[in-house]
């Protein structure tokens, strides 16, 4: 069921968050579906199977998706939250959780659609009210609008991922001194 979702963030409500990539430039939506929707609920880990998204469920993930990032922006940033932002996020993590069962195979988490929205929901509340705010960073590749969470020594980490941007940006950057060096009459 891969449908090509990443997690690179260090949490799964940034991962959220960054659905919608580039979102500068291009913007490619990964919630472009109800599959889609469904995969991520269940790549992330946060719940083992979902009742089948409608079209209206992608909507009002799409929507909390958005108040996420807002959020997240804003606490980065140090400026007051958008209060539409905040109502969205603690609507969404108001109903309960999906609760998981113990089966003679292990742990197991049914959820339905408002089950997963808030299990997201309420990580993002925990992230954004928690310890590692002062970590959150924003990828240093200019196309890219990932925040992850940068627990790297020293906090030094620039890229969401080296898979992802951080390789991109140091070929590029490779290219770019390659061209330069050939372009360079060298003296003699």
């Amino acid at each position: 069921m891969n449908l090509d979702h990443v997690f690179v963030c260090g949490d799964p409500a940034l991962d959220f968050a960054a659905t919608l990539r580039a979102r500068r430039t291009t913007r490619f939506e990964m919630f472009a579906t109800p599959a889609r929707l469904d995969a991520w609920y269940v790549e992330s880990g946060l719940v083992d199977s979902v009742s089948p998204a409608r079209q209206a469920d992608v909507e009002r993930a799409r929507t909390v998706r958005e108040a996420v990032y807002e959020l997240i922006t804003a606490r980065r940033l140090g400026v007051d939250f958008d209060e539409t932002a905040l109502a969205v996020l603690n609507d969404a993590a108001g109903p309960a959780p999906a609760a998981p069962r113990l089966t003679h195979l292990g742990r197991w988490t049914a959820a339905t659609q408002r089950e997963a929205l808030s299990a997201v929901a309420r990580r993002a509340v925990e992230l954004l009210g928690g310890p590692d705010v002062p970590l959150l960073k924003e990828c240093g590749n200019p196309e890219c609008t990932r925040v992850y969470i940068d627990r790297s020594r020293g906090g030094r980490r620039q890229w969401c991922g080296m898979e992802s941007c951080g390789n991109k940006i140091k070929a590029a950057a490779y290219r770019a001194r390659r061209k330069t060096a050939v372009s360079t009459p060298v003296a003699g």
